[in-house]
């Protein structure tokens, strides 16, 4: 019932106590639902939720301080309250010691018993509304940096939402500047261990035993320059998330340390003859093939299977151009508000030559092109003049391959992606002679979608046999 004031179980086998109560609370607008018996208060609370629950001390089949119990146990927050008589308060002190809410005496006051119901159910849809409230945001928050409307960047949010409630290890590969711990947060973030520590671990910036003695800790006296004892970052991490920048660079001898902490959910600390439990999700990430230095005999098999449970694969800013306009846009508001600056925006032309960009450094490249430019821009358009020498660079490849547009500089980005495409597809063409399935090969699409590229840009495909 949508416009009911809370939902209600009352657990009493007394007939007139039930209708009495139900009378009086549906008056008030509660929904309410009866049940003469534990066993029946139980079926019902595992059907459906309440926001509150009035339970008789004594039922025929079973005592309410053991049903409490059961409540107790299978939902802690639930609001409980007791129905006692008043030869049985030493009951009801009990319950009150075993987890209820309260308690009232029979006979009761309608008026106490109305405002204090009123009371708790308010708490629970506060409590509940709390709850939502700061799993939205932190949702938001956790993608919001993430930002892609191709196929590619949408498969791996998809896969992000999916896999971030769990405990499962995931493998992020990718490569450099592509966002892999950007990815990293944003599961940790939408996770139930979003409360505790996000600790990232930069492999290959360690030394072997330096990084052993970051990882698991050590005792006083475990090597020379150990004056005391050190927890590492698994400990640290304990009911959190450990996140493996580039594990490739990790040596072999670590990974061995590393593959039992993954099995065993154990360790021990350099130094020391005892082990320590812990419970840390572990996310990896990498810019190499693993399974390349798997058959090369620098990476472990056993562990690479370990970590690959499930695998992100991000893609290259040059393989999801079209989300550079969207990156752009984001980036210019980051920077400009964080330098006081008008929102900027590129010119036509400087729309072109990112688009025609090979983006070897990726996101990165691109936040830090436009973090120059809004730091060396003057006017609200910032022109190819202030992007960095490599890029423009490659803008002059550009005016040569849209010949149709060079005299025209007020052109859209439309146009500009159209005619790229365009241009793009009659190249591959005439490389494969004509022969359309081998371009779609090669392009990584279906068959029907480039024939309907070629129709819909008027490409003559004839011409190219």
């Amino acid at each position: 019932m949508p416009d009911s004031k809370g939902s209600l179980l009352v657990i009493d086998d007394e007939p007139e106590i039930r209708e009495s109560l139900d009378t009086l609370l549906s008056s008030e607008g509660y929904t309410v639902e009866l049940a003469p018996s534990a066993e029946a208060g139980l079926q019902r609370l595992g059907k459906r939720p309440f926001d509150l629950v009035l339970l008789d001390v004594m039922l025929p089949d079973r005592s309410g301080l053991e049903v409490l119990r059961e409540i107790r146990a299978a939902n802690p927050a639930l609001f409980v309250v007791m129905i006692t008589a008043y030869g049985s308060v030493e009951d009801a002190v009990e319950a009150m010691r075993l987890g209820a809410t309260n308690y009232i005496t029979k006979p009761w006051d309608n008026a106490r018993l109305l405002a204090e119901i009123a009371t708790l159910v308010r708490q629970e849809r506060l409590t509940e509304e709390n709850l939502s409230l700061r799993q939205t945001l932190k949702q938001r928050y956790s993608f919001s940096q993430i930002i892609g409307k191709s196929d590619a960047m949408q498969k791996v949010l998809n896969l992000v939402m999916q896999v971030a409630p769990t405990r499962a290890t995931i493998l992020i590969q990718g490569e450099s500047g592509t966002g892999k711990e950007l990815i990293a947060k944003a599961i940790h973030a939408s996770s139930p261990r979003a409360d505790r520590l996000f600790v990232p671990v930069n492999s290959g910036s360690l030394p072997v035993d330096l990084l052993e003695s970051t990882l698991f800790g050590h005792v006083k006296g475990a090597f020379t320059s150990a004056i005391a004892s050190k927890k590492g970052l698994f400990e640290l991490a304990d009911n959190g998330t450990l996140f493996f920048d580039e594990i490739g660079t990790v040596g072999l001898e670590t990974q061995t340390k590393l593959l039992r902490v993954l099995q065993e959910r154990e360790f021990m600390p350099l130094g020391s003859t005892e082990t320590i439990k812990v419970d840390v999700r572990v996310l990896a990430a990498t810019n190499v093939d693993l399974s390349r230095l798997v058959a090369d005999g620098r990476f472990r098999e056993d562990l690479y299977y370990r970590l690959n449970v499930i695998a992100i694969h991000l893609p290259p800013l040059r393989e999801r151009k079209e989300d550079i306009p969207l990156l752009a846009s984001h980036f210019f508001s980051k920077y400009c508000e964080e330098n006081g600056k008008p929102l900027r925006q590129f010119s036509a032309d400087a729309l072109r030559i990112l688009l025609d960009y090979e983006w070897p450094g990726n996101v990165r490249e691109l936040e830090n092109a436009v973090e120059r430019a809004v730091v060396l821009s003057s006017s609200e358009e910032v022109g190819p003049e202030l992007l960095p020498e490599s890029l423009i660079r490659s803008g002059k490849r550009i005016w040569n391959l849209l010949p149709s547009l060079n005299g025209n500089l007020q052109s859209s980005l439309f146009e500009i992606l159209e005619e790229c495409e365009r241009r793009i597809i009659s190249e591959m063409l005439d490389r494969t002679n004509g022969n359309q399935t081998e371009a779609a090969e090669r392009f990584q699409v279906p068959l029907s979608t480039l024939n309907q590229k070629i129709k819909r840009l008027s490409i003559d495909a004839k011409r190219k046999r």
